[in-house]
């Protein structure tokens, strides 16, 4: 059985957005609905509702090991935190979401 943090890895390698969530987060929601503006692909894009797994604990150390923050959301954009639900909402209201999105390859230019 693959760990938390082997998990984590292969998902932030495996796709151009992810996001480490937890449902009833409401930093999270905002960072989801940000994203969901730019209709991203499947294939591309993937949130993880960390507190329907068994290894939530490891996930979030992993996350705090990775990043210096424990807490959801967890945003990584072409395998680089961009931080939680402020960040990526200043990141959008700037305009610099969609350049980091299309630098990542999720999103045409």
């Amino acid at each position: 059985m693959v760990n938390g943090k082997e998990f984590a890895v292969a998902k932030i390698n495996g796709k151009k957005v992810v996001v480490f969530s937890k449902t009833f987060c409401p930093f999270c929601r905002m960072a989801k609905a940000i994203l969901d503006k730019y209709r991203l692909s499947q294939d591309d894009y993937e949130v993880i509702e960390i507190e329907k797994r068994n290894d939530v604990a490891a996930i979030q150390d992993y996350m705090l090991e990775l990043t210096g923050a424990r807490t959801v959301p967890r945003v990584f954009i072409g395998g680089k935190c961009i931080g939680g639900g402020q960040e990526t909402t200043a990141l959008e209201d700037s305009g610099q979401l969609r350049e980091i999105l299309q630098a990542a390859g999720a999103i045409a230019n």
